[in-house]
């Protein structure tokens, strides 16, 4: 036996020098060649570039494709040629093929596993970072969407885990605004959530209740017997990419952003509970003609975070605070919320922050989710933010803001991307009580 785990050790850690090799070849094999170009004033085709950059993110799967995905979610974040193909990775990634599939499928449920579906489409449906998805039909008749993981994640998402380590304190020592030891455990957490698919599904059936009584917002089911630690069986839902509906009417793309901004602050408000990952491959969205009724469907519950009600109590706070301008109790939702070192220099720099973060929810009129539609105000204040941030010596942001921030930004990318246009404050303030 112990040689065997011998054995089973040295094989992960071969894994884990080919991961590294990959990721450090991906990802600097880009930066090189443009870097190249500046020295050689050569013209790098940008197009040709993201496409190739894309294709390895995607074959790498894992975190480093999840960052990518971050990044497309954020509008101008990146040029505009690595954001489009940046979104593809969210659901149109290089899929494993049907070898691959037979065999992780008789791992699952067992040689037989064939014999448990009326159907089974071989070819994905789509592909992500950690698994892809494929249609079947059960034997009741019932459509459903079969999320399989791939071979041997749990030593990917470490050797990118170790990856991300560096570059956090890459970016710390450059930057210095944001000390990172927090952002890197926070990520490693929630990374090692997603391997579990029992944790996905019962967060899928925690979503389901609070939505049960919601019509606009769907949750796919969990089929249990068709279920491991590493497949989930789903109720497949149809429904429209974003991509699909960008030239709608500006009435439905409105009411498609402010069901999403409910179907986030709603379980955050009154649940002490929100989804993670909002990049834009986990939403679809359903007309007036659809069978399940307008309204989104809402995917891939891998990332949830759950938080303390004192936590979500300061949230609460901040906003009134800055609503009344009420400087103590600002100071009081910023120490609750798990600030430390708050002298009058930070508390300026996090009344900053605060309103980039609040603005759109205190300003009590119709208007897009940023005072244009192309974020750069957004961006402006970020960087402004994190540069006096820098000088007072960086701030560690308590964990539970990684995710909550992330949340922020993905619902908000995503009015964005549909250009809706909403009165902002009074949705988030029917939401608070």
């Amino acid at each position: 036996m112990t040689a065997v785990l011998k054995d089973l050790d040295h094989n992960k850690a071969t894994t884990r020098l080919k991961r590294y090799a990959s990721v450090t070849g991906a990802v600097s094999g880009s930066v090189v060649r443009v870097a190249a170009s500046k020295v050689t004033g050569r013209a790098v085709n940008h197009d040709l570039q993201a496409k190739a950059l894309t294709k390895a993110l995607g074959r790498l799967k894992g975190p480093v494709m999840k960052i990518a995905q971050m990044l497309s979610t954020i509008p101008d974040a990146v040029p505009q040629e690595y954001a489009l193909e940046f979104q593809s990775l969210q659901a149109d990634a290089p899929a494993m093929g049907w070898p691959f599939v037979r065999r992780r499928m008789a791992i699952e449920l067992g040689t037989d596993w064939q014999e448990k579906f009326q159907s089974f489409e071989r070819d994905a449906a789509s592909a992500a970072s950690l698994g892809q998805v494929h249609k079947a039909v059960s034997l009741e008749g019932d459509m459903l969407a079969c999320k399989l993981q791939y071979p041997d994640m749990s030593s990917t998402v470490q050797a990118d885990l170790n990856q991300l380590k560096l570059a956090l304190k890459i970016y710390e020592a450059t930057l210095g605004g944001i000390k990172t030891v927090n952002v890197f455990e926070e990520i490693a957490e929630r990374l090692a959530e997603e391997l579990d698919y029992t944790q996905e599904a019962q967060n899928l059936k925690t979503y389901g209740d609070i939505f049960k009584d919601q019509s606009a917002v769907k949750i796919p089911s969990v089929y249990d017997a068709l279920s491991t630690p590493r497949l989930l069986t789903m109720k497949w839902l149809e429904g429209q990419r974003l991509r699909d509906i960008l030239e709608t009417s500006q009435e439905y793309r409105n009411r498609m952003a402010e069901i999403a901004f409910k179907a986030w602050y709603y379980p955050l408000f009154h649940h002490d509970i929100i989804h993670g990952d909002p990049h834009l491959g986990n939403y679809t969205f359903r007309d007036e003609k659809s069978a399940e009724g307008e309204g989104i469907n809402l995917f891939d519950f891998g990332c949830v975070r759950r938080f303390e009600a004192p936590f979500i109590q300061a949230i609460q706070d901040l906003y009134h605070a800055l609503e009344k301008e009420d400087r103590a109790l600002e100071v009081h939702a910023y120490e609750a919320l798990g600030f430390k070192g708050l002298t009058k220099e930070m508390l300026e720099v996090l009344r900053l922050w605060a309103t980039l973060l609040y603005e759109p929810v205190l300003d009590d009129r119709v208007r897009p989710m940023q005072k244009d539609h192309s974020g750069v105000y957004g961006r402006e204040m970020a960087d402004k933010v994190h540069q006096e941030l820098k000088k007072l010596g960086g701030v560690a942001p308590p964990r539970e803001f990684v995710f909550m921030d992330r949340a922020a930004v993905g619902v908000g990318s995503l009015c964005m991307h549909l250009r809706a246009e909403s009165n902002w404050a009074q949705l988030y303030r029917r939401l608070l009580t």
